[in-house]
């Protein structure tokens, strides 16, 4: 089972986002343990204060080093672990997340998330603390909860048996090296926009070739960055070829 532990100044944040939907039948399978723990609880102050202002002068405030060291280490000496946690710092400045990020944090054992408020961290837990800083995206946020929902979430449904259908996190756009084809469901005509007829002829193999074939034009028209590191078959060439050539009429 993966443990994430979540370090917040206001964990009220994350009761409906873990106590819902994927996450939290993850944690009613006991595929994960969800603990978001309030590091002002750490401070060695009577004002309980995590902030200060920053050496040299400034704008804003700085998040202290003391109480944050202090609540990893309360996390990480409660149990003996195989192996140390990565320590996830959000961050404006860390690398940008993506879905291989993604796939490569559901292997661990044991995730901590810092999410930061105010102008920034003390360095000193950039420097000897994290193992991890992550952006979601190139924008500034209030604080780091946020990105940690949108990383605990994308972790926790790649984890074995979270999904009700292990081929459906395989064929995600960005699991896959292309993005994903269009999908419909019933009624066959709504208000007059159809499902394609080879969706509806049960002949598979056409319908293979058909979802390939939207998935090459919907990556080509919405994100040709990603051909860049696909290789496509002889086939896939020609299909490339042909939507180049549909286009440029």
């Amino acid at each position: 089972m993966m443990r994430i532990d979540i370090l917040s100044l206001f964990p009220d944040m994350f009761t409906g986002v873990l106590g819902n939907s994927i996450l939290k039948k993850a944690a009613d399978k006991q595929k994960v343990a969800y603990q978001v723990v309030n590091f002002r609880d750490f401070a060695d102050n009577k004002h309980q204060t995590v902030d200060d202002y920053p050496y040299g002068g400034g704008a804003g405030m700085v998040l202290k080093a003391q109480p944050i060291f202090d609540a990893v280490h309360h996390l990480t000496s409660k149990t003996i672990e195989a192996k140390m946690p990565r320590i996830i710092l959000l961050c404006p400045q860390g690398e940008r997340y993506s879905q291989r990020k993604a796939e490569e944090l559901a292997k661990e054992e044991h995730l901590i998330f810092i999410c930061g408020h105010y102008e920034g961290y003390d360095e000193r837990i950039r420097e000897h603390l994290v193992t991890d800083e992550i952006s979601i995206g190139d924008f500034v946020l209030t604080g780091g909860e946020l990105g940690a929902m949108v990383i605990v979430d994308s972790v926790v449904r790649l984890l074995p048996g979270v999904l009700g259908n292990k081929a459906s996190a395989q064929h995600d756009s960005f699991s896959a090296p292309l993005l994903e084809y269009p999908q419909y469901t019933r009624p066959a005509d709504f208000r007059g926009f159809k499902v394609p007829d080879i969706l509806l002829g049960g002949n598979h193999r056409k319908i293979d070739e058909w979802r390939k074939k939207q998935s090459l034009k919907r990556t080509w028209e919405r994100r040709p960055d990603l051909l860049t590191q696909y290789s496509p078959s002889l086939e896939e060439k020609g299909w490339l070829e042909d939507i180049r050539k549909m286009k440029e009429k």
